[in-house]
Order: C-alpha cells, then structure tokens, then sequence
C-alpha cells in the first residue's frame, strides 16, 4: 500500500520548480564546462546516477521499506546505464536523462516517495531540459563523448 495519491498540483503552483528546473537543466547541460580536465560523458554519466540517487535519501525519509527498496533498485538501474553509456553512445545519456524525467513525472502524479511535493517537477523539467540540450549537442557534432 502506497497511500493515497498526491493531489494533483494547479499549473501556477508548478511556475517555481519548473522555472527553476530550466535554469539547473541548462546549467547540467553546461556541466562539462566546469571539469574540463574529463569527458563530457563521463561528467553526464556522474549526474544521471547522482539525480537518480536523490530518490533513495528521499525514500529514507519516508520510512517505508519497499520505497527504499524499490528507489535502490531504480537508481541502480540509473548507475548501469550511466556507466554502459560513458564508453558507449552519448544517446544513452539523452535516454537516461529523458528516462529520469518520466520517473520524476510518475513520482509527481503517484506521489509514491511522501514529502516531494515540488521536487517531481522540478527534477523532471532539469531532466528534460538537460536531455534535449545533450540530445542537440549530439546532433550538432558537439563533443559529447569521446
């Protein structure tokens, strides 16, 4: 039992976290820029599996067992393809990002992980926001991975 499912937020209580979800999506983007001495995908791969860890200390909040569980087991999935994505294609990352960002969305309308009310629409637009900027750099030929 997952409780009940969180009430479904107005569009103007979600201005501020998908807002500020622009600004930190463009700045994850950037992300490479601040590490220049790695891989651009090695610096994507670092943020996919720390956004997707984020979850697991939100599901110890919680409490509940098969939250924590179930998080652990999400981010792990995380972490894989971070790390297969690094020597492999940077599309890995897009999808993971992107990926992501459907579980933040899901969390947002299930409400399954208590006490994230404006963290779901945050995290899914920096996801998606991230995802479609990596997504173009690849497309343009921008170094994405080496």
């Amino acid at each position: 039992m997952t409780g009940p499912a969180a009430a479904p937020a107005r569009p103007r209580d979600l201005r501020a976290p998908v807002t500020w979800g622009v600004v930190v999506g463009v700045l994850q983007a950037a992300s490479p820029l601040a590490f220049p001495w790695l891989d651009p995908a090695t610096v994507y791969a670092l943020g996919l599996a720390f956004i997707a860890a984020v979850y697991v200390g939100f599901a110890v909040a919680d409490g509940r067992r098969h939250v924590l569980v179930a998080e652990v087991a999400v981010t792990a999935l995380f972490v894989v393809v971070a790390a297969v994505a690094v020597p492999g294609s940077p599309w890995l990352l897009v999808a993971g990002l992107a990926g992501h960002g459907v579980k933040d969305a899901w969390q947002h309308r299930t409400g399954f992980v208590r006490g994230t009310r404006w963290w779901p629409p945050f995290c899914a637009t920096v996801d998606w926001v991230a995802a479609a900027l990596v997504a173009l750099a690849v497309t343009t030929g921008f170094p994405v991975a080496v």
